[in-house]
């Protein structure tokens, strides 16, 4: 008797079923995850190294950085070219105290002074600017910014040695301040 009454319950409980299952929507799935760092160094990859801005904007913008937005990684690249200057004139202004040759010793401290009274401030006054979206005060910043990795190079022209000592700074800080200037670029012409 169970069996010839549950089978009609069943039959009833799969129809119900089957009714519901036409009126239910299935949920909307999320919209799909973007990487904006990806975005962002495909912006600019005529002026700096995608692998290179890919790598340093995720290292350098933690774990939020591929769902931060642009301005969020002009900032970024804005901190890490002003820390990796810093780290060059700190590094030149130690060998020029410890260079014998006078020529190397007079290029290690213009590289001091050009990362350390130009292109530092300058990225750090840009940052600041640009942190609040004053372009008309951080453009004219851009002119200042890359300086000291060029002529860092340059005034260690007639010291071969010292200049490579300082050349994988001088191509880093170039290519961070580079990033910064475009990224700045892409961002304000952005409004």
């Amino acid at each position: 008797m169970t069996t010839s009454c549950s089978a009609p319950l069943l039959a009833a409980a799969v129809l119900v079923l089957a009714l519901l299952a036409g009126d239910v929507q299935a949920a909307p799935s999320p919209a799909p995850v973007v990487d904006t760092v990806a975005d962002s160094c495909d912006a600019i990859r005529d002026f700096v190294d995608y692998a290179f801005c890919a790598s340093a904007l995720r290292s350098g913008g933690g774990p939020g950085a591929s769902t931060a937005d642009r301005h969020a990684h002009l900032l970024v690249a804005a901190d890490l070219a002003a820390a990796r200057g810093a780290s060059a004139r700190d590094a030149a202004d130690a060998m020029a105290r410890a260079e014998r040759d006078p020529a190397a010793r007079d290029g290690m401290e213009a590289c001091g002074i050009l990362y350390g009274a130009t292109s530092v401030p300058a990225l750090r006054f840009l940052r600041g600017y640009a942190a609040a979206r004053a372009w008309d005060r951080a453009r004219p910043l851009l002119a200042l910014t890359g300086q000291a990795g060029i002529g860092c190079e340059a005034a260690l022209g007639g010291a071969p040695e010292a200049k490579g000592r300082m050349a994988e700074a001088n191509r880093e800080f170039d290519q961070l301040s580079t990033m910064a200037t475009a990224l700045l670029n892409k961002v304000d012409t952005l409004g």
